[in-house]
């Protein structure tokens, strides 16, 4: 039986693995597409498409205008090759069935408020994974390309225990929408990358319910980044989601940390959380060697709020008020089920799911009088 248990977990070990590089394979060729475009190279361009690729593209003065690979790479070779020419690119969704692909990739050109959608089809052609043909559609937008990065949690359980916890999935849409429909951009890390648990899931809340069913946005939440993926020169601010998941993984993780403060120290960035998300601050520490919270006005999910007689809070790993009060910060809120807001210079903390918007908007107010 032993034998037979180890050849089940190696044969779903090994698909899981297959199916995790062919992701970064796809990946990897639309990035070439994309890098290739941003920084005029047609090397990397023509390496990402198949040689007899079209593109099927907009043209004023035709329904359908199809343009050769050979030609497309053509209009990058007059580009100071290897300088950013102000396209933003960014992958939104890949979806593969054994040697065929479809995915979508976004491109901003914030200078000219023009927002472009890239729909590629790619086929897996002698072991290498390439974009046989390609449509793109674009409209005015108002997004800026400036990034906020979501800090968000893998873990399933409350400690060891089996009691399930996850994201609060309203903490992120509420935030979220905020973001993109005020022009910003918004990427995903947790401390191991790929998908992580929601919870607190109300598709009675019209807005939970649009996201829910929104393919890119989940896509998203499910191909979080790894801390090893980030360069946090490109980000504005860094946010901390709540849920039970937060108090695990995310406060220990060096790497997160060191991403946050060096979005908030090199880069003159914010710090913020919401709720049980202010866990993740708790051992931040300054270049100086002191608690970022130190002298602070701290908000999130209090002590008191807390069942302290469930059996999921047997399993905390420590306390969020009572460490940063312990740390030298002032933990400030208000009522239950009501939004409460803290702003200390560039560290923005919430209560509660309730004061997500509340939150993300003075981090805007934020970034733009900084701006």
């Amino acid at each position: 039986m032993k034998k037979i248990f180890f050849a089940i977990l190696f044969v779903l070990l090994s698909n899981l693995s297959f199916a995790q590089s062919e992701q970064s394979l796809i990946e990897k060729c639309i990035q070439n597409y994309i890098d290739g475009t941003s920084y005029n190279k047609p090397d990397s361009i023509s390496k990402a498409f198949y040689s007899e690729a079209n593109l099927f593209l907009s043209h004023k003065e035709k329904p359908l205008w199809v343009v050769p690979v050979s030609e497309y790479v053509k209009g990058f070779q007059k580009g100071n090759k290897g300088v950013f020419n102000g396209r933003l690119g960014k992958i939104i969704s890949i979806e593969y069935y054994n040697d065929i692909a479809i995915a979508k990739a976004e491109i901003l050109i914030p200078e000219k408020k023009q927002e472009f959608m890239d729909m590629f089809l790619l086929k897996k052609i002698q072991g290498e994974w390439k974009i046989i043909s390609k449509s793109a559609s674009s409209k005015a937008s108002n997004k800026s390309g400036k990034k906020i990065l979501f800090i968000v949690s893998n873990a399933h359980y409350y400690g060891n225990s089996t009691i399930s916890t996850g994201n609060s999935f309203a903490e992120i849409v509420n935030a979220y929408d905020t973001f993109v429909n005020s022009g910003y951009t918004v990427d995903f890390v947790s401390p191991k990358g790929g998908d992580i648990p929601l919870d607190y899931i109300n598709t009675s809340d019209s807005l939970q319910k649009q996201y829910l069913y929104n393919q890119d946005f989940m896509y998203a939440v499910e191909h979080t980044m790894s801390p090893k993926e980030i360069d946090y020169k490109i980000y504005k601010a860094v946010h901390y989601i709540g849920g039970g998941s937060a108090m695990y993984d995310v406060p220990e993780n060096s790497a997160i940390q060191h991403i946050a403060m060096q979005v908030y120290e090199d880069n003159n960035g914010i710090i913020s959380s919401v709720c049980h998300g202010t866990a993740g601050i708790i051992n931040l520490k300054t270049k100086s060697g002191k608690f970022l919270v130190e002298g602070k006005k701290i908000s999130g999910y209090p002590d008191s709020f807390e069942k302290q007689d469930g059996e999921y809070f047997k399993h905390f790993p420590f306390l969020i008020q009572k460490t940063i009060e312990e740390r030298g910060g002032t933990f400030k809120f208000s009522k239950r089920n009501v939004s409460y807001i803290e702003q200390d210079g560039r560290i923005v903390t919430g209560q509660n799911f309730q004061s997500s918007n509340g939150v993300a908007l003075k981090i805007i107010e934020l970034i733009e009088k900084n701006n």
